[in-house]
């Protein structure tokens, strides 16, 4: 069956439309409370990042679990890692989590962990939504929910992030740019590196409920580019709004994205024989990183774009390590999801080892000229339906031959349809890419 609410990634839309209403999240909360809690200790954990909605939605979200007879616990601004990893920890029946991710403020969404610490599988999201199809009802007086919160959450995360690398592992002598997107690991992150001997210079660490993801973080490291080299720093570290995603920046300035970051971690676990398996990629991982995984002879898979994909193909092959380019990197000797502090900590680990900066550490990945142009849709298409759009890929990858590839799809967290053209002539893949996107567009507008 088709899911009604729930996309790649929980549910998520603009506040005040469609699914983020106050009465739709308040119904929401009940509805998860019924299902999720099912067995286990009757408590649900809730955190958020930083957007201004995040307090509204908090508290439809505790009513609505309230009135199934669940307890939560509030973790107020938290990376989404750290409520996996807190679920895990405070043995929590499921978590929580208020973010919109890399969106802007005025989105925002609502994800669920298992109690393991996992995105939830499809089929108990759609028990979710079909508890939604019923009337609210509430337990009797007695029964409901209580609300508590805990005050030591971010401490005890950064604990653990720092759990994750060698004990022996010091940052001391490293300066440090952390970009935190204004958002829920602003009074983390720099303080995990500090703590861990870096000189940290922060940028994104005052956010107001409106400048999450503007203009910074892992999806705009323009700042962050310019402060590495401003500041003479080792290298710089963006993350985006709710903390699982990475992008770095050597000492250069020049980004290094999450393919790189996947060759980087990877090649240095090989050469220490201790890379469990291959590595997972997704549809949209560039060719230059299947390419320098094989010529350490590592294995490379590619899944459906989007974290839960990749960690759905990690688990089939019992392998550990994978990710997709916008930087999802998910270490499972070391967490259970995608988590951006933990990520970087291990590419920081290969550095300090061998001795290596970062721009040393990629050297061995060529990326090859990759487009990418996202064009917005009022509403969702059939593209395999489209004889204009299926012309136009079939006129691109008979240019391209056996030298690159062409990926259409719809994105699951915003209204687009994502046009990637890849191949070893960036000015032929630029032109491929528009004339595609055009097509695209002409299909949508007719």
């Amino acid at each position: 069956m088709k899911r009604k609410y729930f996309g790649t990634d929980g549910i998520r839309g603009r506040v005040g439309d469609g699914v983020m209403t106050p009465e739709f999240v308040l119904k929401l909360g009940w509805a998860a409370g019924k299902v999720l809690c099912e067995e286990g200790n009757n408590l649900i954990l809730i955190g958020k990042d930083t957007r201004i909605s995040g307090y509204m939605l908090e508290s439809v979200l505790e009513a609505g679990l309230s009135a199934a007879g669940v307890n939560s616990r509030l973790l107020g601004p938290m990376p989404t890692p750290a409520i996996a990893y807190l679920t895990r920890t405070l043995r929590a029946s499921a978590g929580i989590v208020i973010s919109a991710s890399h969106n802007p403020y005025y989105d925002n969404g609502v994800k669920f962990f298992s109690a393991e610490g996992a995105k939830l599988p499809d089929d108990i999201e759609m028990r979710i939504e079909a508890e939604m199809e019923k009337p609210l009802t509430t337990v009797s007086s007695d029964q409901l929910g209580k609300v508590e919160r805990i005050r030591d959450a971010s401490g005890r995360y950064i604990e653990f992030c720092k759990s994750t690398i060698n004990t022996k592992v010091r940052l001391n002598g490293l300066k440090l740019v952390v970009d935190c997107a204004n958002g829920a690991t602003y009074h983390v992150a720099p303080n995990v590196f500090r703590e861990l001997g870096a000189e940290v210079v922060t940028i994104g660490t005052e956010p107001n409920g409106l400048n999450i993801n503007h203009m910074c973080g892992a999806t705009d490291p323009k700042k962050l580019r310019m402060a590495v080299i401003e500041h003479h720093a080792d290298l710089g570290i963006a993350i985006d709004g709710d903390g699982d995603r990475l992008i770095m920046v050597d000492e250069n300035g020049e980004v290094v994205d999450g393919d790189e970051l996947l060759y980087v971690i990877g090649a240095a676990r090989k050469r220490k024989n201790n890379l469990r398996g291959g590595v997972v990629g997704t549809l949209m991982s560039n060719l230059g990183l299947e390419h320098a995984l094989q010529r350490q002879s590592i294995e490379f898979m590619r899944a459906a774009v989007g974290d839960r994909y990749v960690l759905e193909m990690l688990q089939q092959q019992a392998w550990e390590l994978g990710g997709e380019s916008s930087g999802h990197i998910i270490c499972l000797d070391r967490t259970s999801t995608g988590d951006a502090i933990v990520a970087a900590l291990q590419v920081l680990e290969v550095l300090v080892d061998e001795g290596i900066n970062l721009r040393e550490a990629k050297h061995g990945m060529s990326k090859y000229p990759q487009t990418l142009v996202n064009v917005p849709i009022k509403e969702k298409i059939d593209i395999a339906k489209s004889k204009g759009i299926q012309q136009a890929v079939s006129d691109a990858e008979s240019q391209l031959a056996e030298t690159g590839r062409v990926l259409l799809r719809p994105s699951g967290t915003e209204p687009l349809i994502r046009v990637m053209v890849e191949g070893a002539d960036a000015p032929q893949v630029r032109t491929l890419a528009e004339q595609i996107a055009s097509a695209v567009s002409e299909e949508c507008a007719a």
